[in-house]
């Protein structure tokens, strides 16, 4: 009899324990096990959202870049029409021509500057003197990322470039060279985040598989030790059974004499 309660009572737990996968369901299970493995699932979840974040970052300085990239283009394409307009043979009129494609040119460019954001946040006018904080761990750490950088006209030195007045072709290159150095920053930030992501991954797995070792069932284990329980009940309840029956029998033999 005390066979079958022992069984009655753990049963279910082998029956929670299988269904959910989960050898910890209460501190019963494993007082310590269990606050390790709850330890381990805060830092998992704080990893994750730290890749979160991070991948953010990896979309917001690909915007950065993309922009910067059009910026190139627009300045490669005054460069060409300020050696244009530097030649001799060329009058006030085709200067005054080749300015208003200039114009039109530095417009694009003031456009791209005030007019990238991401997620609200403007990236390219200067605004983000402190950079954007990236929380990338479970433990708050945080990454830098897209400061100070400022495309517009004025932080380039070209918002009075004008080919119909006297100008200086090394102002244009002034500006490339600092937009150049602007993408090199970003291309840096962008590999940083990347191997932070990488890293993140890494930790993640393993504490997954660490939580996974302790807390989760063996449901080979689990099934034999149920099956092993199932045997004993049955067991016991044949015995329980078989001296009922020769209870039985002995009190019938009794009442015959």
């Amino acid at each position: 009899m005390s066979a079958i309660s022992g069984i009655s009572t753990t049963s279910p737990y082998l029956y929670g324990h299988i269904a959910s996968g989960n050898r910890l369901m209460s501190a019963a299970d494993g007082a310590a096990e269990l606050a390790i493995t709850e330890k381990e699932n805060a830092q998992i979840t704080g990893i994750n959202t730290g890749t979160k974040n991070l991948s953010d970052g990896v979309s917001l300085l690909k915007t950065s870049d993309s922009a910067l990239g059009s910026v190139t283009s627009a300045l490669q394409r005054m460069r060409e029409l300020a050696v244009r307009a530097s030649s001799g043979i060329l009058n006030d009129a085709n200067r005054a021509d080749i300015q208003r494609e200039v114009d039109q040119l530095k417009n694009q460019i003031n456009q791209v500057a005030k007019q990238t954001n991401f997620n609200g946040r403007s990236l390219l006018d200067g605004s983000q003197t402190n950079g954007i904080e990236l929380v990338g761990d479970a433990d708050g750490s945080s990454i830098n990322v897209n400061n100070s950088i400022n495309s517009t006209l004025d932080a380039l030195g070209l918002a009075d470039f004008d080919v119909t007045k006297n100008f200086n072709i090394q102002d244009i290159d002034k500006a490339l060279e600092k937009v150049t150095g602007d993408r090199s920053t970003l291309g840096a930030q962008y590999n940083k985040l990347e191997y932070a992501i990488d890293y993140n991954g890494y930790a993640s797995e393993n504490l997954t598989a660490s939580k996974s070792r302790m807390g989760d069932t063996d449901i080979a284990k689990a099934l034999m030790q149920l099956q092993h329980q199932q045997t004993l009940q049955s067991v016991s309840m044949m015995l329980q059974k078989r001296n009922m029956a020769q209870k039985g029998q002995q009190t019938m033999g009794l009442l015959q004499f």
